[in-house]
């Protein structure tokens, strides 16, 4: 296949185009479209009851649309009146369970999906998968031998044994331990950025979805509400909900002056720009962690109320004089006890309000 020449546009491998999904006649996903192209790694991301899980299972075939289209490599795989069986996708599938079974050693495991490859082939693809993902040693080992990330690990590589064109995972790595995910995250998407997989992860946890994809989409109520890079969702959130759900912070009150600045009981801060900026002169402005400065020169004062130790930094939350709360994050040998007075200004790079009210 020849590649695109220099500045021709990219064909999506996936695509959504308005896409709903209905169950009982009751519309659980409503007019979702994003694209991901060939080789990128997309995430759906979003709390308990959001639609991703649905989105997914439309993806892979197990779900009728009742309105858009899904396409794969531009052909269209789902639309109104018509579903391509999930096995004639070629979509890989890795759960949060493990689903491994527990008779076969690792490598008959990677392989259960090549019966049909000649022998040769198939111990050749097995034996190469098991060494991108780093356990050729596990090979004749048994699944209940190995850890929980090592088990993920061979559920991984057997889903890549096929070559599909797609990858889903699904919440794979919610059965471990939390200070195993992101480091196994951040594996996951290195082996399949070697591998030259595209690939769609769907998560609740953002520390998963920033490790690991390219895009992001967040999804809330089966609305898609932005689709976008890990870091314009947290700098520039589309809306209240992407602002709140994303990383951590507030929306203090301010009011917009004359000379377009925005102000607030920390001071005054340089407007919002037009791309996200509100219509109303009362406003909220969106206050992250970091945008908040301790310092002991300012004049402006707020009460520590609650200190969290998080290592190289501490995470505080800080009481205004108004009663307002905000956060703010300091390195740890700045220590403030809880019911000391500090001095505080703002420090914002990406001004980002919504209209008050």
């Amino acid at each position: 296949m020849l590649s695109p020449a220099p500045g021709d546009p990219v064909r999506p491998l996936l695509e959504l185009q308005d896409v709903a999904v209905a169950y009982d006649g009751l519309s659980v996903v409503q007019g979702v479209s994003f694209a991901v192209e060939q080789g990128a790694i997309g995430c759906l991301l979003g709390p308990s009851g959001c639609g991703k899980t649905t989105l997914l299972r439309a993806i892979s075939g197990f779900e009728p649309v009742i309105q858009g289209a899904i396409l794969l490599d531009g052909q269209p795989v789902s639309r109104r009146g018509l579903t391509i069986a999930p096995e004639k996708r070629r979509i890989g599938m890795v759960f949060q369970e493990f689903s491994l079974f527990p008779h076969l050693t690792a490598y008959e495991n990677v392989v259960f999906g090549l019966h049909n490859r000649p022998r040769t082939e198939r111990r050749a693809r097995g034996l190469e998968l098991l060494e991108l993902v780093g356990l050729k040693h596990c090979s004749q080992v048994y699944p209940h031998q190995l850890s929980g990330g090592q088990q993920q690990r061979i559920a991984l590589a057997r889903a890549l044994a096929p070559n599909p064109r797609l990858l889903m995972l699904d919440e794979p790595f919610s059965s471990l331990d939390v200070e195993l995910r992101e480091g196994l995250a951040r594996e996951v998407r290195e082996i399949l950025k070697r591998e030259g997989t595209t690939a769609i992860l769907v998560t609740h946890d953002q520390s998963e979805a920033f490790a690991m994809a390219d895009e992001i989409g967040v999804m809330d109520g089966g609305f898609l509400q932005q689709w976008d890079t890990g870091y314009r969702l947290y700098h520039e959130p589309a809306n209240r909900f992407v602002a709140d759900f994303v990383g951590q912070g507030v929306l203090l009150a301010g009011e917009l002056t004359a000379g377009g600045q925005v102000a607030t009981e920390l001071g005054l801060v340089q407007g919002p720009s037009p791309a996200n900026g509100a219509r109303n002169a009362s406003v909220e402005i969106l206050i992250r962690p970091d945008d908040v400065v301790i310092d002991p020169e300012s004049q402006v004062q707020a009460k520590v109320v609650e200190r969290l130790f998080r290592g190289a930094h501490f995470l505080y939350t800080l009481r205004l004089p108004s009663g307002t709360r905000i956060l703010s994050v300091a390195p740890s040998h700045q220590a403030h006890e809880p019911g000391e007075e500090v001095g505080l200004r703002l420090d914002i790079d990406h001004v980002v309000t919504f209209d008050r009210g």
